[in-house]
């Protein structure tokens, strides 16, 4: 019975973090067509996030002197690389458009562990692989010729290898030392990202008046400040350690299935908050990607194995890991 409990509080921490996580281009693009540079506003996310979370990383300061490379390695992937990639997307394709390429991570993920790694995947993995990248097809429509714009589809696939990148450091993480607390981390991460992100984003030249005045939501003016309060507050902290709470309860292969409802999520919002409407092929397109990333995440090993086996939902699922794999959080 507590069991069952446990569970289902899981899966309704993970519906929230997929929720959350799924409204953050939404109210970021908004900022960015009303002058910011997509860099300003991941740098605002990230230095707003870990702003929040200093507490917490006070309250887990020896993780600097234990942990140095998996903090420098969530804060460079997990956190600047993806969001950095993946707003920089949304700036020029639709918001769900960007998150369905995005959601290739798990396909590169299972390419690298395949054929770098030389590890078995299991067939289902495969089939999911293969449905993602057929599904994206049709979201970008490539019987017209890429209609989307080319370098808009790039910066979305580097924010699915910055996600690739985040599940390889996972599991190049049990190394059989006591694991990290993953609160610790994400506050590290955010913290470390936010400084990269301020050489790069360079903040200092920031138009700071946009931000006291309003952004255009579909025809209805939303005060800019809210649209950054809900980016900072919902969208990352309260996206990630839901995401984090959801995995310690659940499976990380469970997690990540429902994380899938991000993408649906998004585009659902997109369509109705910023009036970005997809053709027949392109829902089409984008069903087929998220059941491809459903069989992908779900599927088990053929066998059992010694080494930790890949599976489209994170690497080392079975394994004990430093940092409990999540899907799009090192996602927007």
């Amino acid at each position: 019975m507590q069991a069952s409990q446990g569970r289902s509080a899981g899966l309704g921490l993970a519906l929230v973090s997929a929720l959350a996580f799924g409204g953050s281009g939404v109210a970021a693009k908004p900022l960015i067509q009303a002058g910011l540079d997509p860099l300003h506003v991941v740098w605002l996310r990230a230095a707003g996030a870990a702003l929040v979370l200093l507490p917490v990383a006070w309250r887990h300061r020896a993780l600097v002197t234990r942990r140095p490379a998996l903090l420098a390695g969530f804060g460079l992937l997990a956190v600047a690389g993806v969001q950095a990639c993946y707003f920089a997307a949304i700036s020029r394709i639709p918001v769900g458009v960007a998150l369905l390429v995005e959601y290739l991570g798990p396909a590169l993920l299972l390419g690298w562990v395949r054929f770098v790694q030389r590890r078995p995947v299991s067939r289902a993995a495969a089939v999911g692989v293969v449905l993602a990248v057929a599904g994206l097809a049709c979201v970008v429509e490539v019987w017209s010729g890429m209609s989307f714009d080319a370098v808009g589809l790039l910066l979305a696939l580097g924010a699915a290898c910055c996600q690739v990148g985040y599940f390889v450091l996972c599991d190049h993480g049990s190394d059989g030392e006591e694991p990290a607390d993953p609160f610790g981390v994400i506050a590290y991460g955010l913290l470390v990202g936010a400084l990269v992100l301020t050489a790069v984003a360079r903040p200092w030249g920031m138009d700071w008046s946009v931000l006291a005045g309003s952004a255009g939501m579909n025809g209805t003016d939303v005060p800019a400040a809210l649209l950054l309060g809900w980016v900072v507050l919902v969208a990352t902290v309260a996206a990630y350690l839901t995401g984090v709470l959801a995995v310690r309860r659940l499976s990380p292969q469970v997690a990540g299935v429902v994380a899938c409802l991000e993408a649906v999520v998004a585009t659902v919002l997109a369509w109705v908050l910023l009036g970005e409407h997809l053709s027949a092929p392109q829902t089409l397109g984008g069903a087929v990607v998220l059941a491809g990333a459903f069989i992908a995440q779900s599927s088990t090993p053929r066998k059992p194995a010694a080494a930790p086996v890949a599976q489209g939902g994170g690497a080392a699922a079975d394994a004990q890991e430093d940092v409990p794999a999540e899907p799009s959080r090192a996602r927007p």
